[in-house]
């Protein structure tokens, strides 16, 4: 017994153990923090340097080309440190919840004694990556009172409470942040993106510039028919706003809102209107009014056309050059590979009577191939297969060349066309955008049209792609994927090729009488002067064979209580005039054949015929088409359709969905739903199932 009491490690065991220190916890998960945070700050500058681009002098390229290089070593450091923090972040923790140097609950937000607020920890002094903050000693020993650590940002302070649970609900950092959760792996983020954290709350990214440029314009402004009657513009047959928005939304992003052209999502997607029935008069127009979904107050007018489709066995000649941009920009899955790809498509479609070209700017820069007959299929695609991505934007004289091989092998009674397939680098030999639009529209009148593909993200120039194609009587598609370049290079190849009339305009007269208010639902950046119309020098748009066109205007029909602008006390008696007559409006549209340059003029008048009181009466092309503007108005934040939910314009787009053959419908259908989630309603849940249930034409019983 006495023995016993003398043996130090009895007396030590039955010691008792000391206080344990209270803020050592909070200051060793600091450390840990820091220094993770640190090493995710070397390892993020390491990538940033790394992808800046090669070497002096060149464009950018994908991430994807620094495989090529020395990265893994470079790479060692940040992955090892990163690695180390790794374990030192649990392990710290772990160590002090399980020994008796730890308080065994931790400090609780109130305590209840008097149910004040526990003190807090004041936060450690702002760094910056390139200084360093001091660790509080380690009460197991571990760290010395000198011990530094990189610093890589002013650490948040610390809250009552628990302080895992406090790096757990911080906010996230956005760029290309990082959310960190208890016992996981950091979660990514990219801008725009949409993430959840362990609490399935959502944490949206905000919005940042994509790095692709758009034209900016305003939404179609309302007008008062007494004041300003007529309303004119040009067609749109363009498709390239609707694929972005498409990729934007899949990719878990809302497109910015001058990328949302409303009237190219409408005409991306083909419509069943009536034919014309000769080639002289190559379209007639299709009307109805119907009852707005947005506004029970409105209604809509539909304007659609079809192109006239000539007969199967009818085979115009087409001479084609593909201008490529093969910059160090187009290394990239999405770019030259897809676009490789695409042409191969097309190329499958030409037949004996055609010839293709190919020029190259940039990187693999010059005359690629010579005119060649499309039955010679094996020399054009292995063409395309040598050319590769790569050097900077020599600015070569692509664009010169491109039309001297077009001059070259140009058909009569053809198509004679340049096809620019880019990024968004317009480099191509004209360093003037205006030069660069005259020298387009020179080619133009001498019979030589161009059409624009873009492709990929963060480098496209979509505001150029635009001006170029209206400059050059083509069109501007945007090829996502290889499922885009099937739909326009195989299936609307007649559309996209083929024209039956070029300068199509259209101008609408609303009667005072009948309607006061109304506006044109996208459109913005084809707005004519109204004496344009008769002008027959105004460039407008053209149209291919079968392509369908369509055009809605919202009106407010007089004495229907939805006019937001007040009548005038001195207004003058245009309506009165118009009293005896029932027409809603009056359409005409002007045309000029392929081959000439005088334009023929259609009329027609909008009367009661033509109205419909129940939105479920018309045509499932007339409701598809109303869901489609709702839905490109409201991802453009738009007040008009402030008040339609978005399961309102699913269950209008449903009921209008009709045979959707190319199940182009389906997937815009499933798009709304993607839509919906990265850009919610905040109107109530049963407001919102109402508005659907109207918006289907379902009976007010059955709502």
């Amino acid at each position: 017994m006495s023995e016993n009491m003398h043996d130090p490690l009895t007396v030590l065991s039955q010691a008792k153990a000391p206080d344990a220190r209270a803020d050592a916890k909070k200051r060793a998960l600091s450390a840990g923090m820091a220094a993770f945070e640190a090493a995710q700050a070397q390892a993020a500058q390491k990538s940033a340097e790394a992808t800046k681009g090669n070497r002096k002098g060149q464009r950018l390229t994908s991430i994807i080309s620094i495989l090529k290089g020395n990265w893994i070593m470079d790479m060692r450091l940040p992955i090892g440190t990163a690695a180390i923090a790794l374990l030192v972040l649990p392990l710290g923790y772990q160590l002090y919840t399980s020994t008796s140097m730890t308080p065994g609950v931790s400090a609780p937000a109130q305590t209840a004694a008097n149910n004040q607020p526990a003190e807090a920890v004041a936060p450690p002094p702002a760094a910056t990556p390139e200084t360093t903050m001091p660790v509080s000693p380690d009460p197991l020993g571990a760290a010395s009172q000198d011990a530094e650590i990189p610093a890589v940002q002013q650490a948040e302070p610390a809250v009552p409470g628990d302080e895992l649970r406090m790096r757990q609900d911080a906010a996230p950092q956005f760029g290309n942040s990082t959310i960190m959760a208890p016992s996981a792996a950091p979660i990514t983020v990219l801008p725009g993106a949409v993430a959840r954290n362990s609490d399935n709350y959502m944490l949206a990214a905000p919005a940042e510039a994509s790095g692709d440029q758009f034209t900016s314009f305003e939404e179609q402004r309302l007008k008062v028919a007494a004041e300003e009657p007529v309303s004119t513009f040009s067609i749109d047959v363009d498709t390239a706003s609707y694929s972005y928005v498409r990729r934007s939304l899949e990719d878990g992003y809302v497109p910015e809102p001058d990328a949302v052209r409303v009237e190219e999502l409408l005409n991306y997607f083909p419509y069943d209107y009536a034919p014309a029935t000769s080639a002289d008069q190559p379209f007639q127009p299709t009307m109805a009014v119907f009852p707005t979904p947005w506004n029970p107050k409105t209604q809509l007018l539909e304007i659609g056309i079809k192109g006239y489709v000539p007969p199967a066995g009818e085979d115009k000649p087409s001479n084609l050059v593909f201008l490529i941009d093969t910059s160090g920009s187009m290394d990239e899955p999405d770019k030259l590979p897809l676009l490789q790809r695409a042409f191969g498509l097309l190329v499958d479609q030409l037949s004996g009577n055609d010839t293709v070209s190919i020029v190259a700017y940039a990187g693999s820069a010059g005359v690629v191939l010579e005119p060649t007959k499309a039955t010679d299929k094996a020399k054009i695609l292995a063409a395309l297969d040598q050319l590769y991505a790569g050097g900077s934007t020599a600015g070569a004289e692509g664009i010169e060349l491109a039309y001297k091989l077009a001059e070259q092998a140009k058909v009569e009674g053809g198509t004679n066309r340049v096809i620019l397939a880019t990024d968004g680098d317009f480099n191509v030999g004209i360093d003037d955008p205006e030069k660069l639009e005259d020298f387009i529209k020179a080619k133009r009148d001498s019979g030589v049209t161009l059409s624009v593909l873009g492709f990929g993200m963060g480098n496209l120039d979509d505001a150029t792609m635009q001006a170029l194609a209206q400059n050059g009587n083509g069109n501007a598609s945007y090829i996502s994927n290889f499922r885009e370049a099937q739909k326009v290079l195989v299936e609307e190849v007649g559309s996209t090729l083929h024209m039956i009339a070029k300068d199509v305009k259209i101008q609408v007269e609303f009667n005072p009488a009948v309607v006061s208010e109304y506006r044109l639902i996208g459109y913005e950046t084809r707005a004519l002067n109204r004496e344009d119309f008769n002008n027959d020098a105004v460039d407008a748009g053209d149209i291919g064979a079968g392509h369908t066109v369509t055009a809605l205007y919202e009106i407010t029909p007089v004495g229907s209580g939805g006019e937001l602008v007040d009548p005038l006390r001195y207004g003058g008696d245009a309506a009165a005039a118009a009293g005896g007559n029932e027409e809603i409006a009056f359409l005409k549209m002007r045309f000029k054949m392929p081959d000439s340059d005088v334009s023929q003029l259609i009329e027609q008048a909008v009367t009661p015929s033509v109205v419909y009181d129940d939105i479920s009466a018309v045509s499932d092309d007339a409701r598809f088409a109303a869901a489609v503007a709702a839905f490109g108005q409201k991802l453009k934040g738009s007040d008009y359709v402030r008040g339609m939910s978005w399961d309102a314009i699913r269950a209008l787009a449903q009921s209008g969905k009709g045979a959707d053959e190319s199940g182009y419908r389906a997937e815009f259908i499933q798009l709304l739903k993607t839509a919906a989630l990265l850009k919610p309603d905040t109107a109530p849940a049963a407001d919102a199932e109402e508005d659907a249930c109207v918006a289907a034409g379902e009976a007010d019983s059955a709502c």
